[in-house]
């Protein structure tokens, strides 16, 4: 099969070798354009892009499909029987969707029709799911809407970050597109309708969500930082300056009813840096101060004077 690639941060990796090693014709890679990157602002290739131009793959960068006439013309010529994403990054037009003779599929992050959107990864964890998996659609001109070809589902850890989940799924991902596209070397499988009574949504990732507010439980707290580590993280602040938090652990700690959410309950070598939430306490366990490194709760303590009673967030 001649088969098309298009994706663009390193989720959509392994789908990519996944295809590279099919046996089947990679005949090109379509991304998003070089977008700035870092504090230098230099133009920087997407992670497909890169891998793309090391095997001499063509790479095409529209910065919009959608009424591109002259994109959709040159795919056309191309005259792929497989369009596959992953992690893309738009929504296809329908005259697009119409060139592959086997269709356009993705690789999608959630158990659909559960976390259609940009986010699903973060979000499973922000609500504290305890599952999550790989979809693999038909593209329609919805927003995951598709029909389902496969599905697969794992266990999210306790502990674990959207950065470590992050690489499971896309392993997954790539392990599931390698099943569909045997399917698709009998003839064109049929997908299953989705019950789209039954979707959710997820938005784009903001850094603004990052901010802790000390007033939530420190359940919903944790799996927040879960959520947004290792990127953008989530923050507070000490002293007027600012703090990120890499990782916490719930901690059963009596509190009275006139404790203050955030306030220190804690911060010396036996307990570490304790803090109130809304309901429970938390363990700041790896911290990162402003133009500093990430450590431990315990070195941050020893380089920094935190005594107990003094409360985190804008306030102090």
């Amino acid at each position: 099969m001649r088969i098309i690639f298009m994706g663009t941060p390193e989720f959509a990796l392994p789908s990519l070798e996944a295809i590279y090693n099919s046996g089947h014709e990679l005949i090109a890679v379509v991304t998003q354009p070089d977008r700035p990157k870092g504090r230098g602002k230099r133009l920087t290739p997407p992670p497909v892009k890169s891998w793309a131009l090391e095997r001499n793959i063509a790479v095409y960068q529209p910065l919009k499909i959608r009424n591109n006439n002259i994109f959709i013309e040159e795919i056309k010529k191309l005259n792929p029987y497989l369009v596959v994403t992953a992690a893309f990054g738009q929504i296809l037009p329908k005259e697009f969707l119409e060139i592959p003779a086997l269709g356009c599929i993705n690789v999608h992050s959630s158990l659909l029709p559960e976390y259609r959107g940009a986010s699903p990864i973060q979000q499973a964890l922000i609500d504290g799911k305890e599952k999550t998996g790989i979809t693999i659609i038909y593209m329609d001109e919805g927003m995951d809407t598709g029909d389902i070809i496969l599905q697969k589902e794992i266990d999210i850890q306790p502990s674990e970050n959207a950065g470590q989940l992050h690489d499971r799924l896309a392993d997954l991902g790539a392990e599931l597109l390698t099943e569909a596209i045997s399917l698709f070397e009998k003839g064109k499988p049929k997908g299953i309708p989705q019950n789209h009574d039954k979707a959710t949504y997820c938005r784009k990732i903001d850094k603004s969500l990052g901010q802790i507010n000390w007033a939530d439980t420190a359940y919903k707290i944790k799996n927040l930082i879960r959520g947004l580590t290792p990127w953008p993280g989530c923050f507070t602040f000490i002293h007027g300056k600012r703090l990120k938090v890499w990782k916490v652990y719930e901690r059963e700690y009596f509190t009275n009813e006139k404790t203050l959410p955030g306030t220190v309950l804690r911060a010396d070598e036996t307990n570490g840096l304790l803090v109130a939430c809304g309901k429970g306490v938390l363990r700041l366990e790896q911290l990162q101060g402003e133009g500093g490194k990430v450590m431990s709760d315990l070195e941050f303590l020893r380089g920094n004077k935190v005594t107990a009673g003094i409360r985190l967030g804008k306030t102090e």
